[in-house]
């Protein structure tokens, strides 16, 4: 079997899979704001779909990056909580855990993963470091033949819900990114705690919370990345950007096919919507900037393989894709008329989380700096 025809069928079956089982659930996922149940998980985990871009020897597939797009994409298309699950294994902190870690890390964190037993989130962000991420304060010192964190970490998709955090902290009194490195946080470890569930626009079906930490003691061996490698995290977070432009290009190829389907079929003054030439210039401007998106991540993720994408490519990806999302979901919202503000047809909702994927992971304004920081091959000092 050729490359390609392995990649059609890993995406054939993921459509199969996400209308036969998930897309039925997803309005009352969003609606209870509640997770995909843990049977349904670990049956992400028997048909292979949360390692098909994690090593072999721990259970995956050792496929390129291009394959679990495409799986992410097709489950994002009908059910994001679901998607989410597909994009945090394959893309998200595990690839940290896979591309950083240790042999023996990836033995103890990897395996549980990809069976879709355990879950791992990344948290990142602070109630006063968001895009500044390295302002964070959250702090891992030394003691004895480990580590105690404390602080509080916020905006945590699955906060509350997994069984593990991927923690960026400092773990050395250097300045800005030079302490900052990772360490694996356990859910039951003693001192750790979650704040109440956000409610969120968006993501709902994904559990957002604060994750708070007061003298949780850590394993020495549970540090991922020491003082200094921030640099390293972050190119590997690459991945996750990408899992993230491929979730904004979902969400809007499902409101282009739904409105393509919807023009032809509604009515008003005697003829169908798409008669109308105002109706058919949207249409070709959807339609536009879903390839213009699609075209952009598929370069960035064929040049990844089964390593790390190029970050230029990668951030006019997701910004491109994550704008592309908002503009097309919105659009669709307005062909469809008031139909499109119901939640019957399910247009505000991809609009609701067309704009979470937007703040997640990076902003678009935060992308346009790295672009041209990427471009020019210089950094630029934010606080200057």
């Amino acid at each position: 079997m050729t490359a390609v025809d392995e990649h059609h069928e890993i995406r054939e079956l993921a459509a199969k899979v996400a209308a036969e089982v998930f897309e039925p659930m997803a309005a009352h996922l969003d609606e209870t704001r509640g997770p995909v149940p843990l049977a349904e998980r670990r049956r992400l985990g028997d048909l292979g779909l949360l390692g098909i871009a994690l090593p072999e020897r721990f259970g995956g597939a050792g496929a390129v990056l291009p394959q679990a797009l495409a799986v992410v994409e097709e489950f994002a298309k009908v059910c994001r909580p679901a998607a989410f699950q597909v994009f945090e294994a394959n893309t998200g902190p595990a690839q940290v855990i896979n591309h950083l870690g240790t042999e023996d890390q990836r033995r103890r964190w990897l395996p549980a993963i990809i069976s879709g037993e355990r879950t791992m989130a990344v948290a990142i962000s602070e109630p006063d470091a968001g895009s500044a991420a390295t302002d964070m304060r959250t702090r891992a010192e030394r003691s004895g033949d480990g580590y105690v964190v404390n602080g509080v970490k916020r905006w945590i998709s699955n906060g509350g819900e997994a069984d593990q955090y991927l923690l960026y902290c400092r773990l050395s009194d250097a300045p800005g990114s030079k302490g900052i490195g990772a360490v694996v946080v356990e859910k039951g470890m003693d001192g750790l705690s979650f704040g109440p569930a956000e409610r969120l626009m968006g993501f709902r079906g994904i559990p957002s919370a604060d994750v708070v930490l007061e003298n949780v003691r850590v394993p020495a061996d549970n540090v991922v990345v020491p003082a200094g490698d921030f640099g390293r995290l972050f190119g590997v977070f690459s991945i996750e950007r990408l899992g993230n432009a491929t979730m904004s290009l979902a969400i809007a190829q499902e409101a282009l096919d739904r409105t393509r389907v919807y023009v032809q079929e509604r009515e008003q003054f005697g003829k169908p919507l798409v008669e109308f030439q105002s109706v058919q210039l949207t249409l070709a401007n959807m339609l536009l900037r879903v390839e213009a998106a699609r075209l952009l991540i598929e370069r960035a993720a064929a040049g990844a393989g089964t390593g790390l994408p190029d970050p230029l490519h990668t951030s006019l990806a997701k910004c491109t894709a994550n704008e592309m999302a908002k503009e097309v979901t919105d659009l669709a919202m307005q062909l469809h008329g008031g139909n499109g503000y119901t939640e019957e047809y399910g247009i505000e909702r991809l609009h609701r989380d067309a704009h979470g994927w937007a703040i997640a992971g990076g902003t678009p304004t935060m992308q346009r700096i790295r672009i041209v920081s990427e471009m020019l091959g210089r950094r630029f000092d934010q606080r200057r």
